[in-house]
């Protein structure tokens, strides 16, 4: 994956992870649960009891992060996180977790979750929300020979 950085080169996006949970480790270490880059369910709309989008960063510097989720048309939001401050020792790392929680993904599309720092779009990764009944049509056998 390839990284993202912004004009200053004092802040490196190292990657971004899609997941159920992330719990805080001993040891400082991040567990992660349910890491998902698409999502196929059966009944759309759909809720999620909990969403969380991880940030990993290299660089230097105190910022402010927010992550926001837009409908594929790029018009709506489907949910705004708060913004939350983070500091980076020069030549360190941060991890940004967003968390989310019942969030109701209406239709099937590409949805677009954008990460914000210092107010200005600094990252976008797409989510696929697809119906797994489409998927089941165009099959047009379930026997496995």
């Amino acid at each position: 994956m390839s990284a993202t950085v912004n004009k200053d080169e004092k802040l490196e996006l190292l990657y971004t992870l899609f997941c159920d949970d992330v719990r805080l480790e001993v040891g400082n270490k991040l567990s992660f649960m349910g890491v998902f880059q698409n999502i196929m369910v059966q009944q759309l709309p759909v809720s999620l009891i909990k969403f969380a989008v991880v940030n990993h960063w290299r660089g230097e510097g105190t910022h402010l992060s927010e992550v926001r989720i837009l409908t594929p048309d790029r018009q709506h939001p489907v949910v705004v996180s708060q913004p939350t401050s983070f500091e980076i020792t020069p030549g360190g790392f941060a991890d940004n977790i967003s968390f989310f929680v019942n969030i109701t993904f209406p239709t099937a599309g590409h949805y677009w979750v954008q990460t914000l720092v210092d107010s200005n779009l600094f990252d976008e990764q797409q989510l696929i929300v697809s119906d797994g009944r489409e998927a089941q049509t165009d099959d047009s056998s379930q026997a496995v020979n």
